[in-house]
């Protein structure tokens, strides 16, 4: 199956009319940042046994623009919660730096979330609803060393930080971040990723929320973040036109296991896997008529 170079960039443009191709890069010779060898998750519950992720090999590289691409179900989530901490594998070893992980305490944990951060899905239950916009970021700044630094000083990192996402802070300042939007929400957290600067960040559908119009503004916010300090960042997402328009890698996840990835041109436009193939068959084209028999459950 050849795919159209067309097809796939039209149905990207649909959503990120900004992004370009151009700043994909090359980071096949930069160092490992966060790997993994054969690491899987298992559930146990009520008699039932779930393997979620399946004996996955991975390897992400420092400033590489990673999208793991899979429907709902697929594994994606749980293994971005193994990355971050939040999970622990089953069996498998996940590395960061190229030394095996090791966040067996609290202490290093914190460590560990200091190099690693996420934008979730759900931005309203991403804060604490107990604490104002000022607390969020001001924990952003004492957590990167900041704890000392004068008042004003930390008012000019806040509002640096609010700028970078076309927010006013002056307009935030002691508010709670439920009285913000979903869309202004998803900024905020892009904010405290500018402020922390982590070495990895991990976007599960972080434009979930937001406007197809505000949608490219943010993804080139993050472009922005990677370019400039060369963070390496993870997207978790469903939409296969997004992952090859923003990624240099792409790995397409089914049922818990990896079944093709490789550079977003050769996964892509290229694919070898069936259910690759499925996945882009899938991509509506506004330019011919639907074809809906691969939906589950469709009329005959």
């Amino acid at each position: 199956m050849q795919v159209k170079n067309e097809d796939i960039i039209m149905q990207a443009n649909k959503e990120t009319p900004t992004v370009s191709l151009d700043r994909r890069h090359d980071v096949s010779k930069n160092p490992l940042c966060l790997s993994g060898k054969g690491v899987t998750r298992e559930f146990h519950a009520g008699g039932t046994h779930t393997i979620a992720v399946n004996n996955v090999d991975f390897e992400f590289r420092e400033g590489e623009l990673v999208s793991i691409v899979g429907e709902s179900g697929s594994g994606k989530t749980t293994l971005s919660k193994m990355l971050l901490g939040l999970l622990q594998p089953t069996s498998g070893d996940i590395y960061f730096r190229g030394k095996k992980r090791d966040i067996s305490s609290g202490r290093k944990k914190k460590e560990y979330w200091k190099n690693i951060q996420a934008i979730f899905q759900d931005p309203f239950s991403s804060f604490n609803v107990f604490n104002k916009i000022d607390t969020v970021l001001l924990d952003c700044i004492n957590m990167t060393g900041g704890k000392n630094l004068p008042a004003d000083k930390k008012v000019e990192l806040m509002t640096e930080a609010c700028s970078f996402v076309n927010l006013k802070f002056a307009e935030l300042t002691n508010k709670y971040p439920f009285e913000l939007s979903g869309g202004q929400m998803q900024r905020l957290m892009i904010a405290r990723i500018f402020l922390l600067k982590p070495k990895i960040l991990l976007a599960d559908e972080p434009t979930s929320m937001i406007d197809a119009c505000s949608r490219a503004t943010i993804l080139d916010m993050l472009l922005n973040l990677r370019d400039e300090i060369g963070m390496t960042v993870i997207f978790i997402t469903h939409d296969i036109g997004l992952a090859y328009y923003i990624s240099d890698t792409v790995y397409i996840m089914e049922h818990g296991k990896f079944v093709e990835h490789g550079s977003a041109d050769e996964v892509i436009l290229t694919p070898k896997a069936p259910y690759t193939k499925r996945l882009i068959s899938d991509v509506p084209k506004i330019h011919e008529p639907w074809d809906l028999s691969t939906v589950s459950g469709s009329a005959e």
